[in-house]
């Protein structure tokens, strides 16, 4: 097996009965079999060939997950095209570059996402053709429908039956089969050049973490335009049988959203893709439905939590020591509290698989606890993605799991240099998952990409029973004045889940005499908390009291605090500035997967950095934070 298309066809040959793809029609799912879905990729792939496309043409692909997603790609696939997967998060705007950039000669679009597409078409330098998923095509010339498309294929079979099946045998290992685009948290967008074997050898080593029998079913939560979402989802599930259900669309992203718990139950996934974000929602959802149930209930289920916590430990060492005492109460509380909780996600959900960011690890003994654990894995789109991962035979909380078969890895200091086991530098691989290159960016590709060695540029070590813990970017570390690096994803992922007052944190310190942090508070629940004093924030007063409970919330993690020591006091904040607005994807302060774009947060917030710098700055109660919320409370 090398190519996405020959795993494709032993897939179909050895399961062809089996269903691949689940959809929600006329209020209830409907399978797809595997022989089906042939039947319907030939006819489009010969409808492709008929209006036009050609051997290494690059079709942008643009639509929220569906069936006809699925489809498509295997139909420009089969063409020894290139798809130019999107992101439905887009704004016009970025449309627009990554269409142009890719030089994407055709598009499928959906209706969904037809009006960003109406918004920038004239200025596309390369398209030729738009194909309208749901046949809203305008009339033009460049304008067809689907249907079109598919009468056209169901034609052209019948006349060049032979077309599609010439188009294959060209499809080499080298073959192109992605222009995936990086999110740009750091830099403008990169097009990530993905071939055929980069897949399928990231399928291979990802099945040396996880079984999947034939039996199986995901609902794909996860963007499909995303790798992990194509090798963790749709291909090593195509690869043994399994099958596929997407996500009922609403009419928004936010009905799309609410359908996600539903299509869970309804689908009964044996195993789902995950992301810090989703997992912190499903968790909120969980702990308000318990608590609604009263006093009592919320005290067991945090009960049960606790004593799951202490048995559990970092699962590997589960249930060892004194610790072995509590496994009889843990499967009391596992029969009667956290198998329903469990039926919440279907009944059948055995383990996630997390990728994205870094999971915080109070998350991961959470789903551990309740007995679905969130195995937190480690890759980038440059790797295909996946490098490392958790797995229910062999796993460790808090690390990012073991290394894939198949693959190398090396931790190098500033110099290059390798470091032996424990010790911390940057995290390069090497193996047939490794991207071909950047598009149009040869000067990134060779600094990327040495001598067959993916620089990560993450920070990184392995422990002693080759765990690989990932400690954050290299250009997102804290530096101080002397030099010493430290990363601060970790410091702020406690600043935001373990205090009350503090919703997102960015710190900051280059080479500077000290550390300082942007702090968006969540403004409701400090009215709340002041409430509780007889204070409100439209006064002074009431501005300064709800500062200093921010301060004290900090101090918590400095000498004294009920969380000394969980981090080196010289990284946390000296100086913070309070700001009116969160980071969100609609001010470009987060990217599509929900990280926070450091460098765009730190230029913009510049001004207020350097003010952090200055005589007074260390007293929250300054005049810079007195006006923020000022201005908060005033709109």
């Amino acid at each position: 097996m090398k190519t996405i298309i020959d795993l494709f066809e032993q897939s179909v040959e050895k399961f062809g009965d089996n269903p691949f793809m689940w959809e929600k029609k006329n209020g209830k799912y409907e399978a797809t079999t595997y022989k089906e879905a042939m039947e319907q990729i030939q006819i489009v792939a010969h409808g492709l060939l008929d209006i036009g496309i050609e051997p290494k043409d690059h079709i942008a692909l643009l639509s929220e997950g569906r069936n006809k997603w699925i489809l498509s790609e295997l139909s420009i696939l089969y063409n020894n095209a290139v798809d130019i997967p999107l992101s439905i998060k887009l704004e016009a705007n970025e449309v627009l570059f990554r269409v142009n950039h890719s030089d994407a000669k055709y598009m499928i679009v959906s209706k969904q996402q037809t009006e960003k597409v109406d918004k920038v078409k004239e200025h596309f330098t390369n398209i030729e053709k738009i194909i309208y998923l749901d046949d809203n095509a305008p009339n033009d010339e460049k304008s067809i429908n689907f249907k079109d498309v598919l009468a056209r294929g169901a034609k052209h079979q019948d006349t060049h039956p032979e077309s599609i099946n010439e188009r294959k045998k060209e499809i080499t290992n080298e073959s192109w089969a992605n222009i995936t685009y990086t999110s740009g948290t750091t830099s403008d967008p990169k097009g990530i050049i993905l071939t055929h074997r980069n897949y399928t050898a990231n399928v291979e080593q990802a099945y040396s973490l996880m079984t999947i029998p034939e039996s199986y079913k995901t609902l794909l939560i996860l963007p499909l335009d995303h790798c992990f979402a194509h090798v963790a989802g749709i291909y090593s599930f195509m690869g043994k049988g399994a099958s596929l259900a997407m996500v009922e669309s609403g009419i928004t992203p936010l009905q799309t959203l609410k359908n996600i718990p539903i299509n869970i139950r309804e689908i009964k996934p044996n195993l789902l893709l995950s992301v810090p974000a989703l997992a912190k929602n499903f968790k909120k959802n969980i702990d308000a439905g318990i608590k609604a149930k009263g006093k009592f209930m919320y005290g067991l289920y945090k009960f049960a939590l606790r004593n799951a916590y202490k048995y559990n430990k970092e699962g590997y060492n589960k249930g060892r020591g004194l610790s072995a005492l509590r496994g009889i109460l843990n499967g009391l509380f596992d029969a009667i509290l956290f198998k329903k909780i469990r039926a919440f996600f279907g009944g059948h959900l055995e383990f996630f698989i997390g990728g994205g960011a870094l999971l915080d690890i109070e998350l991961q003994r959470y789903f551990y606890a309740i007995g679905i654990p969130m195995l937190q894995g480690y890759g980038l789109s440059e790797a295909t993605p996946i490098i490392s991962s958790n797995a229910l035979h062999k796993h460790k909380l808090g690390s990012s799991g073991f290394l894939v078969d198949n693959l190398e890895l090396k931790i190098l200091d500033d110099n290059g240099n390798e470091l032996p086991q424990g010790e911390k530098g940057e995290i390069v691989v090497k193996g047939e998952n490794v991207m071909y290159g950047y598009w149009k960016n040869d000067k990134s590709t060779q600094e990327t990409i040495r001598e067959g060695w993916l620089h990560t540029g993450d920070m990184g070590y392995v422990d002693k029973d080759g765990f690989l813990y990932v400690l954050g970017r290299f250009k997102s570390l804290l530096i101080s004045s002397d030099g010493e690096k430290y990363s601060p994803e970790a410091i702020e992922e406690a600043l935001t889940e373990k205090t009350k007052l503090i919703d997102q944190v960015v710190l900051h310190n280059n080479q500077d005499p000290y550390t300082v942090g942007l702090i968006y508070p969540n403004y409701e629940a400090l009215k709340s908390e002041l409430k509780h004093k007889h204070l409100n924030l439209t006064d002074e007063k009431g501005q300064k009291a709800g500062l200093e409970m921010i301060q004290a919330e900090i101090n918590e993690f400095k000498k004294g605090g009920k969380f000394e020591g969980e981090f080196p006091e010289r990284w946390l904040p000296a100086a913070v500035a309070i700001l009116e607005e969160g980071f969100t994807e609609e001010n470009k302060m987060m990217n599509s997967t929900m990280k926070v774009v450091r460098g765009k947060v730190t230029n913009f917030y510049h001004k207020r950095i350097d003010e952090l710098y200055t005589a007074g700055a260390k007293n929250i109660t300054n005049e810079s934070n007195i006006k923020s919320i000022a201005k908060v409370i005033g709109k």
